[in-house]
């Protein structure tokens, strides 16, 4: 009996087992997903873009298999084996009585299989952002239908003075006129050649008209064309050209995210690496939403300075705490550099909730009249497992104004940045 070849013959460009793979993630997405949340809890963010390798529960990767029968009728006696019958004893393993399994145990009782399999960088980020979507992600989009930009589309014989194109209703004109008239033209130039051999020829006595008389047809008719030559319109309604322009959409593609740290005394190096986690989970997770994504870093203490990344983390400072500075300088930032009709912009405030007690409802003025206008999204983040402070109150005021576009959490160890996360860019019900 021969073997039993199956032959998939779906087309699938290159990657022959594209379709097979996504079948596999879909079937096991739960086992993904729950890999993929603990990878975020075990490793640190800033290694956040690459693959997981993922196990599979042996109970859960049963497969349905082909297999021949037995086929045809038999009659076939099986008698048992050499070494034993009925009612003996099996001898025990040597040594000890232990097994030479290369696996450990499950400490809550479910075995896994040896097979495990490796889900790529971007299945990666797909799984991780599975259920979480930007916030009033919907309304952007119906935004992004409505915002248009006017591209040239020919011409049309019909519109408004201001797109009145003159050289072209001026060219139309033109060639209308030599269609027109340049049959006449013609005719009129034969006739006066006729007219100026009449003149300058003696007169035949014999003729049947007069001499005088044939001039003065030719003159008559010369005449007339050019009356008829004049009464064509310099310029005529179906001459004018009106310049066409067509509305195409204009993507969103533009995103540009602030991060605003306070460095002052009281923020130690573990509330920064805590915000950085932060901030790079944000920021992938506007990558996977805008093409170009760019990301300006502010830093503050008593006053607030645009820096690169390194010194945005590293450096130290000393001194208190004066919030608004750094709002101020955003909003700086914004009008010069970032108009809200190009960019979609997005803030994440990190701090440990000081500030001057006096500067903070400066804050909730600037945040509010100033920079939510203007912005898709604000997240602060207050780094400290201590109670809140000023800032804190002030700002939950302003969450209560700005629910769609504000949002605020508290974090105080690096467990808690993803769920934290979630919370603010949870997908709000429609």
């Amino acid at each position: 009996m021969g073997m039993t070849h199956i032959v998939d013959r779906r087309l699938n460009g290159k990657n022959k087992s594209a379709v097979n793979r996504e079948r596999f993630l879909r079937r096991y997405r739960h086992h993904i997903k729950k890999a993929v949340a603990d990878a975020v809890q075990r490793r640190s963010i800033t290694d956040i873009e690459r693959g997981e390798k993922v196990s599979i529960p042996s109970r859960d990767i049963e497969e349905p298999i082909f297999h021949h029968g037995q086929g045809g009728k038999r009659e076939i006696v099986h008698p048992g084996n050499k070494e034993f019958v009925a009612g003996d004893t099996l001898p025990k393993p040597k040594g000890g009585g232990q097994g030479q399994g290369q696996g450990q145990a499950s400490p809550d009782g479910e075995g896994m299989d040896e097979f495990a399999f490796q889900i790529t960088q971007e299945e990666f980020l797909d799984f991780l952002f599975d259920d979480l979507e930007l916030p009033n992600l919907a309304r952007k989009k119906l935004k992004d239908t409505e915002a248009f930009k006017y591209v040239r589309s020919g011409f049309t014989s019909q519109g408004i003075p201001a797109k009145l194109d003159v050289v072209r209703s001026l060219r139309g004109a033109h060639a209308r006129r030599l269609g027109l008239g340049g049959a006449r033209k013609k005719k009129i130039r034969d006739l006066e050649e006729q007219l100026a051999a009449l003149k300058s020829a003696p007169e035949d006595l014999d003729a049947a008209f007069s001499h005088d008389d044939q001039v003065q047809a030719l003159e008559e008719e010369i005449a007339r064309l050019k009356a008829n030559v004049k009464r064509i319109p310099f310029i005529d309604e179906i001459d004018l050209r009106y310049r066409q322009h067509v509305k195409q959409p204009k993507p969103a593609t533009s995103a540009v995210m602030f991060c605003l740290m306070d460095v002052s005394g009281s923020m130690t190096q573990m509330h920064k690496d805590i915000a950085k986690r932060f901030f790079i989970l944000l920021y992938l997770f506007l990558k996977k939403n805008y093409k170009k994504i760019e990301v300006v870093f502010i830093r503050h203490h008593t006053s607030a300075k645009e820096v690169d990344e390194e010194e945005f983390f590293y450096s130290r400072e000393t001194g208190g705490t004066i919030v608004s500075s750094a709002l101020k300088l955003m909003h700086k930032i914004i009008e010069s550099r970032y108009s809200p009709s190009e960019w979609n912009i997005y803030a994440a405030q990190a701090s440990d909730g000081d500030n001057w007690n006096d500067d903070s409802p400066v804050c909730s003025k600037i945040l509010s009249e100033s920079l939510l206008p203007l912005v898709q999204y604000f997240a602060y983040v207050e780094i400290t497992p201590q109670d809140h402070q000023m800032l804190w109150y002030e700002y939950e005021k302003i969450q209560e104004q700005y629910p769609q576009s504000f949002a605020l959490q508290q974090i105080a160890d690096p467990g808690e940045i993803y769920p934290v996360f979630r919370q603010l860019f949870e997908r709000k019900a429609a």
